[in-house]
């Protein structure tokens, strides 16, 4: 792995930890009523997206577990077609998509080491 991928892969999980805080014990009903926070999830799932995009080609080939191109793809959803966006989709995405995303890159960051 080179340098500059673990350095991405280190920002996504500061993504991934800061949603969590900012998440935690919230509703999907609390969630869907509240658009600042709405607003903040769907940036976090961008920046991701945006920081998956920055990994090289021969890395996500390597690692085929994660679903790099589906994280870059609704980055891509979220940047292009705001309004369009299904938000029960983005609190799936912070609440149970995060999470496993979360355990595979430390899983490849621990297989580095």
């Amino acid at each position: 792995m080179q340098h500059k991928d673990k350095i991405v892969l280190q920002k996504i999980l500061e993504v991934i930890d800061e949603t969590a805080e900012i998440s935690i014990n919230i509703s999907e009903e609390e969630f869907l009523k509240n658009n600042l926070l709405k607003m903040a999830m769907t940036m976090a799932i961008l920046r991701i997206g945006e920081l998956v995009k920055n990994l090289d080609f021969e890395f996500r080939t390597e690692n085929p577990q994660v679903k790099w191109k589906a994280i870059a793809g609704f980055r891509d959803v979220i940047a292009h077609k705001y309004e369009a966006v299904d938000m029960e989709e983005v609190y799936k995405t912070i609440t149970k998509e995060f999470p496993e995303l979360k355990m595979q890159i430390e899983e490849i960051l621990s297989a580095e080491e």
